[in-house]
């Protein structure tokens, strides 16, 4: 039976599910949270010099107050970025959007970024036991290293071992929140731990941690998928009450599985290119992508294919920032000048390209990553 207009439309996105085929315009306004507009962006190139290519293609597209950022852009104030992981094995491709971009930002604007790894989340969520989610957490460091973070860029945390710096922050946040207000946000029941309700107090608290460390007020901007919204919606509500400034939010779109559902799973491993697959494995995976192609040859040749409803040049949109070769694949796939076979090949060079980067810099970093530590650096 074919699904109905209301099911084709509905969809659902919280900070541990992703389902349905996503309007980014209607979430945006379910969770209320603002579209980039082009003279915020304008503000961003003229103090950058260019835009990271996933703002020109709309990868990143909405916010909560950036314009506090952007005021600190513009005056030469301090300002911070904060993002975070829920370490484990599966680390795919799609969790390192946030990344790259905070890079970019790290770069440009010479901020420095306080990254969470959530081990005590993931062991309270998640069916893992304490020590294999704390030494997940060092794993992923390693591909986070790896995007090129210098040590006086990046402050790595990790909860289980860094609680001494959040605890006090998380007790003022916690006394403000209601067990009412935290079930009805993240949807807890009464059959759920109590841990689990506690922790999104120390997701918040990151987000006030920079002010605490350098002795004046620091609005932090955090890179994020718009699932992790209502975190920071609830951090904006405490901010001024403790005495903070009210983080801002910039949300990226997800990156989409193999398989075509909204989201990459890492819970299935054939929809998604893990970090660590090897190039056989990758180029299995890219050439049984769903595409916008036509079911033969001829009919590719000579009707062209649809890119918007394809997968493959999804991922190049989000990964290849040439923006001559993505504009010449969504050409030639409308004209029927390349066919699906030839595309993925494509693909599938840049993105073992990347991984090939990744992989080398983690070997590299795995005697370094004391270096990046919050811990190392501020007493």
């Amino acid at each position: 039976m074919e699904p109905s207009k209301a099911e084709r439309e509905s969809f659902e996105v919280t900070p541990w599910e992703v389902r349905g085929r996503v309007d980014y315009r209607k979430l945006a306004e379910t969770f209320g949270v603002k579209l980039l507009s082009e003279s915020e962006l304008k503000v961003i190139e003229r103090h950058a010099g260019e835009l990271h290519y996933l703002l020109r293609r709309g990868f990143f597209y909405a916010h909560r107050g950036l314009e506090t950022i952007l005021s600190c852009i513009e005056q030469k104030t301090r300002w911070a970025l904060y993002t975070g992981r829920g370490p484990s094995a599966d680390l795919h491709l799609g969790h390192i959007v946030p990344w790259m971009f905070a890079k970019w930002l790290c770069d440009k604007f010479g901020v420095e970024l306080f990254f969470e790894m959530t081990d005590d989340e993931k062991f309270l969520i998640r069916d893992i036991s304490l020590e294999d989610a704390n030494r997940y957490a060092y794993d992923n460091a390693l591909t986070l290293i790896a995007l090129g973070f210098k040590p006086s860029q990046l402050h790595l945390i990790v909860d289980t071992e860094d609680i001494g710096y959040l605890y006090r922050i998380a007790l003022r946040v916690a006394k403000c929140l209601t067990l009412s207000t935290v079930k009805h946000t993240f949807g807890f029941t009464d059959s759920m731990n109590v841990g689990a309700v506690f922790f999104p107090t120390l997701q918040i608290s990151v987000a006030f941690l920079p002010t605490e460390l350098y002795r004046e007020k620091t609005p932090v901007l955090i890179p994020a998928g718009i699932d992790q919204d209502p975190y920071f919606r609830l951090a904006r509500d405490l901010a001024e009450k403790l005495g903070y400034p009210k983080p801002s939010t910039i949300y990226c779109k997800f990156i989409p599985a193999l398989t075509g559902e909204e989201k990459m799973s890492a819970s299935r491993p054939e929809t998604a290119i893990y970090v660590l697959d090897d190039e056989t494995t990758v180029r299995r995976k890219i050439m049984n992508a769903l595409t916008g192609g036509q079911p033969t040859r001829e009919l590719q040749r000579r009707l062209g294919g649809n890119p918007e409803n394809c997968v493959v040049y999804r991922y190049f949109l989000a990964y290849v920032d040439d923006d001559s070769l993505v504009c010449k694949i969504y050409r030639d796939c409308r004209q029927g000048s390349i066919l699906c076979g030839e595309c993925k090949q494509i693909l599938f060079e840049h993105i073992v390209k990347l991984l090939r980067v990744l992989r080398e810099n983690r070997e590299k970093a795995k005697d370094r990553v004391w270096e990046y530590r919050l811990s190392t650096k501020f007493k």
